[in-house]
């Protein structure tokens, strides 16, 4: 069972997107980088921001693309690369519009789902076999009103059931980083 060494959050750069739905991957990733009193920094070579730190002595990347959204394979492969870091040591955090507010699921591999930030990953990395954290943001109900609703912010009570879920997913970090999925899966997709 591989450990993870590389979380990636999605998102879209620029202040037009602060705090819209299609960032929650990024606020995974800043929420992991408080947990553990580290800061991401840009670095141009990787194409966004990144830190460093440690899990009970094994070493942890954090990657926020500064990248379009459809473009975020480039950032993802550039690290993956220069680290040798493996597709199954990479987990993925995204918004995902087919599951509601404060619900997560963990997984490996399949599809993309329409998403292109992960359409993007899977052919930079040339597989789909990474792991990815789905953060649930709700569907606004018709397909034509998906690109507006997914750049625009959460009403509060959205916005509290993602943060939620994302405190939920962080309280089980050690577990992710260390393989432990099923556990992890166990406890994730209960509510």
């Amino acid at each position: 069972m591989s450990k993870i060494k590389l979380i990636v959050g999605l998102g879209n750069i620029g202040a037009q997107y602060e705090g819209t739905r299609h960032n929650a991957g990024e606020w995974f990733v800043e929420s992991i980088a408080r947990k553990l009193n580290t800061t991401l920094s840009f670095d141009s070579k990787f194409h966004g921001a990144i830190a460093q730190s440690y899990i009970a002595n094994d070493k942890l990347w954090l990657l926020y693309p500064h990248t379009y959204m459809n473009k975020s394979g480039l950032a993802v492969s550039k690290l993956a690369q220069f680290y040798k870091i493996d597709a199954e040591e990479i987990l993925v955090a995204h918004d995902e519009l087919d599951l509601p507010c404060g619900q997560l699921r963990l997984k490996k591999g399949g599809g993309h789902g329409g998403h292109n930030g992960l359409k993007d990953i899977d052919a930079a990395l040339g597989t789909r076999d990474y792991y990815r954290l789905r953060i649930g943001i709700n569907h606004p109900g018709d397909k034509s009103k998906v690109i507006g609703y997914v750049l625009s912010k959460p009403c509060l009570e959205d916005k509290i059931a993602i943060d939620d879920s994302i405190k939920r997913a962080i309280s089980h970090l050690e577990d992710i980083i260390h393989g432990n999925y099923q556990a992890v899966m166990n406890q994730l997709h209960q509510k």
